[in-house]
């Protein structure tokens, strides 16, 4: 039954498959050479099959997982440099209709203070983000066709795009809401967003339908399958993840990088982002309450077999995680991340104790914005707050065969360099500045084409002068 070609969730995700892949990487995980063979063909920087992916997930030699991790952090190099995207998320509603058993917005909690931004609201709270210096975010909402409709989403993203304060501005949306009609996605589309993102939470089927047993998104077939419809209505980006810790991780494993090969097989152009949470505690929520849990080994393990086989995939670590974890899973493949993020509806405005009220989980990493930016550049990062490729056009296939023939660096490297200047200048605090200084210096001497390095130069001193918003 097994078909990534197929339109159908039970077949391009089919159990069988992903429990024959179990099996044949538990029978290989220790031989020896047909794990180099993998590692050689992943050597070429054009992906793995989820059963070769899977056999260096659980190979236990330890010589080839320092391999499996040296590779996985060169791979991220070659693909997306030293760089690492900036975004915050925006909570516009807690309303939800669905019974989900692992998010505190589950209708039946009656106790969590259940919200929705107003437009006055919703321009406090993107002024309160353009002035910490944010330029992405990613917005999110319960299900609920009352309180949530598809209008209210489109209005809410027309207003963000429309605020501009100080030298802030929102310049790329991208939307996590629940799977919907073709006809919506077309409408989001047209709204302008960036990439439509939706974890699958589980791809075990009959995990799926117990821990959602009430609610639209009870329906496995139909948010699984949204992704095709969502680029049916003509959205070119779209970013996958699993909760993990609600099913096995080797079984979620193999069956996110089916879903990849699906959408590559289908559409030509794998998922944009795939992001990498696992389940946190949350109000009424005991992560100890699911038996699969992964310890940091194994989730630095996920990130760095994802990041070699899918190499061109950007990958995201929420504030979900700890400083400490953050900076161990950072080398392995992150290429984007959040940082002074709040999880409540209203939470950039509101003061901090009353935020607990509406959060959809803890927040572990509570470093603001500057804080974050500033630990990236003494790590050897560059915060980037770019989203050119967004507004050049460079996106779905476009994006993917620049990133894919490793060519972005071209575009990737000035953009950021120039973002950040920009930060450092409107946002920044006098020790981030002076860091950011120093580093944007040194990383022009690594922008290799002469004529882009002279207009970055001169588009950074335009920036000094007051003028914003260059991009390659």
């Amino acid at each position: 039954m097994y078909n990534p070609k197929s339109m159908k969730a039970e077949e391009f995700i089919c159990h069988e498959e992903v429990l024959d892949t179990l099996r044949y990487a538990d029978t290989h995980k220790n031989n020896l050479e047909l794990i180099n063979q993998i590692l050689d063909k992943a050597r070429l920087r054009k992906g793995l099959s989820h059963r070769e992916a899977m056999i260096l997930l659980d190979c236990d030699i330890p010589e080839k997982n320092q391999e499996i991790f040296a590779l996985a952090e060169q791979i991220k190099k070659d693909f997306y440099g030293n760089r690492i995207v900036m975004f915050a998320p925006l909570y516009l509603s807690n309303y939800c209709v669905n019974g989900c058993v692992y998010c505190p917005y589950h209708a039946k909690n009656k106790h969590i203070a259940r919200k929705k931004l107003t437009q006055e609201e919703l321009v406090r709270e993107v002024t309160a983000l353009q002035d910490m210096g944010h330029k992405r975010l990613a917005i999110e909402a319960g299900e609920d066709p009352v309180n949530n409709p598809i209008e209210y989403i489109l209005e809410c993203i027309k207003i963000i795009y429309s605020i501009k304060h100080k030298n802030g501005a929102i310049r790329r949306v991208n939307v996590n809401i629940a799977a919907t009609t073709v006809e919506n996605y077309r409408k989001l589309h047209e709204a302008g967003i960036g990439t439509y993102i939706l974890f699958q939470e589980t791809y075990h089927k009959e995990s799926y339908e117990k821990l959602h047993p009430t609610g639209p998104k009870h329906d496995y077939a139909y948010h699984t399958e949204a992704m095709d419809r969502a680029m049916e209505g003509g959205i070119d980006d779209v970013g996958l993840g699993v909760l993990f810790g609600l099913e096995r991780y080797r079984y979620e494993f193999a069956a996110l990088l089916m879903h990849a090969e699906h959408l590559e097989a289908v559409h030509g152009v794998g998922p944009h982002t795939i992001s990498v949470p696992r389940i946190k505690h949350a109000d009424d929520i005991d992560p100890s309450a699911f038996d699969n849990g992964i310890d940091d080994d194994i989730f630095a393990k996920l990130v760095a077999c994802i990041r070699i086989a899918v190499p061109y995939t950007g990958m995201i670590i929420s504030t979900r995680e700890s400083k400490a974890c953050r900076e161990k899973i950072i080398h392995y493949g992150i290429s984007q991340i959040s940082g002074g993020s709040k999880t409540s509806v209203g939470g950039y405005v509101e003061p901090e104790e009353d935020d607990h009220k509406s959060e959809q989980f803890d927040v572990s990493d509570k470093r603001t914005l500057d804080e974050v930016v500033r630990w990236l550049m003494e790590i050897g990062y560059i915060p980037s707050f770019c989203t050119a490729c967004y507004r050049e056009g460079r996106t779905g296939d476009r994006f993917m065969s620049l990133c894919k023939n490793m060519q972005i660096h071209n575009c990737c490297l000035p953009n950021a360099l120039m973002t950040l200047k920009e930060y450092l200048i409107d946002y920044a605090s006098p020790e981030t500045q002076k860091i950011g200084e120093e580093l944007i210096k040194c990383e022009l001497n690594n922008i290799p084409k002469d004529k882009v390095r002279k207009i970055a130069e001169d588009n950074l001193q335009n920036i000094e002068q007051g003028k914003r918003d260059f991009r390659f």
